[in-house]
């Protein structure tokens, strides 16, 4: 009576660990998130059941009590039960609260790591989140708070000098964009958005700070603002300094 908490990763099914590809290969029951892609649940085997508990910000939402009692009930009877979540359970998936659950019922609780689209974002647009001379750190926030979680401080992170990366920002542009400012980071602060990561319909805007309140952004979005956003090391006629760069690499 196990449970699989997997990572699914940014939405590329190449990008996919070993393990949780075949895990899913194997999967008597799979409970997935709504972002998961068509290719990867493709890999699940046809007499599986596949269960669809994602929350849609404009329609339908499944509760965490729900997912959990679900888990709790399948994983009582199946023999292999797999939880896909989008990214990295542990990232902004709550595979904590679901972990908790199924260990206070006596169920094991297996952990597969997967990319976090906080890391596959930025890379697939060529931003290195942290680069020698421009960026020592990077902090990734989301901009989603539950009914009980405090706001972000916007202000506070506008001063702690590393990339910021926001995850699941696109109907708080405006507000990130503001209290960024309010604190002390500067309008043309470079900007980028990563739009569906990884994925055939992936997009990529760079802008400046200022504009990110005036700027569309289209869910699923990766938000990267910093420095760094305004280069790319797969397309040097983006870079500030190429020569700095191939610098920082030798």
């Amino acid at each position: 009576m196990t449970v699989h908490l997997v990572g699914a990763g940014p939405g590329d099914p190449e990008l996919l660990t070993l393990k949780a590809a075949r895990l899913l290969a194997n999967a008597d029951v799979v409970v997935h998130d709504r972002l998961v892609s068509a290719e990867i649940l493709a890999m699940v085997p046809p007499w599986a059941e596949l269960i669809d508990v994602g929350k849609d910000p404009n329609g339908k939402r499944t509760t965490q009590a729900e997912i959990n009692a679900l888990l709790i009930e399948r994983a009582k009877v199946a023999t292999s039960v797999v939880r896909l979540k989008g990214g990295d359970p542990f990232v902004f998936g709550r595979g904590g609260e679901e972990a908790i659950a199924l260990a206070a019922q006596g169920l094991e609780v297996h952990v597969v790591p997967g990319i976090s689209s906080a890391i596959a974002g930025p890379a697939q647009a060529g931003i290195p989140v942290t680069h020698r001379g421009m960026s020592a750190a990077f902090t990734v926030v989301t901009a989603q708070r539950g009914p009980t979680g405090k706001p972000v401080n916007w202000r506070a992170l506008a001063e702690v000098g590393s990339t910021i990366v926001v995850l699941m920002g696109a109907r708080l542009a405006g507000v990130i964009s503001r209290e960024l400012v309010a604190g002390g980071l500067s309008e043309s602060t470079p900007v980028a958005v990563v739009h569906a990561a990884s994925t055939p319909s992936q997009t990529i805007q760079r802008f400046e700070l200022g504009e990110l309140e005036r700027t569309p952004v289209k869910n699923p979005a990766v938000i990267v603002i910093g420095d760094v956003a305004a280069e790319s090391v797969l397309e040097p006629a983006l870079l500030a300094n190429p020569a700095e760069l191939q610098g920082a690499l030798l």
